[in-house]
């Protein structure tokens, strides 16, 4: 008999596989995935589920409700939806600007040795330590401190952007353009780099409030 719910593990965390046809509606298959992964919490906490189901088959504001239920009440780290196919025919495979977009977020700090990667934005609630990597074909908003090497707009976008509460990166990529930190005190203000004139150029985020 097919499972409603498969839930599988991998090293990065889980793999959630949902078949919405065998239920009633999105409030019973919430129900039964809340039920199913209480009963592990205390060993996935922190970890990144990433979700298998017919994405079209629940409305955006289930989605959001369904996101929220993830990493509040249930405290995965990270979520990864599936992508919604219809809609990505009509979009660029490419980032062109600074947009919403696919973004990811990722709901804890990224520790030394981790790598992650993303063909869309990547917000973290959390800092990238030293030691670390991410990388986007998005942009990459950070509320924390960039200490490792981040690289946006991987795809070849140059109006991407890297944003952090303070930014002391490794290394820093945008496109094809790539800049180290320079030896300086820490900032004291959030910061925003983006590539003008050919080259990268770090800038405070409010401009008009923050003056060097």
């Amino acid at each position: 008999m097919d499972k409603k719910i498969i839930v599988k593990g991998t090293k990065n965390g889980l793999n959630v596989e949902i078949n919405m046809n065998k239920f009633s509606g999105y409030d019973e298959m919430l129900s039964e995935l809340i039920e199913k992964l209480s009963k592990g919490k205390s060993f996935y906490k922190g970890s990144t589920i990433k979700l298998i189901f017919d994405i079209t088959s629940i409305s955006q504001r289930s989605l959001k409700e369904l996101q929220e239920v993830l990493l509040k009440d249930l405290e995965f780290g990270a979520v990864e939806l599936p992508e919604n196919e219809a809609k990505e025919e009509k979009e660029m495979k490419i980032f062109s600007g600074v947009y919403e977009g696919r973004t990811k977020f990722i709901r804890k700090t990224v520790r030394g040795g981790q790598c992650i990667s993303y063909d869309g934005n990547i917000v973290i609630i959390g800092d990238i330590n030293s030691g670390s990597e991410v990388t986007a074909a998005g942009n990459i908003i950070v509320l924390g401190s960039v200490k490792g090497s981040v690289s946006a707009g991987i795809s070849g976008n140059s109006k991407a952007i890297i944003a952090a509460f303070s930014l002391q990166p490794e290394v820093l990529k945008i496109g094809d353009k790539m800049a180290l930190s320079p030896d300086s005190e820490k900032p004291m203000y959030p910061e925003v780099a983006k590539i003008k004139n050919g080259m990268i150029i770090v800038e405070p985020y409010l401009p008009n409030k923050y003056i060097y």
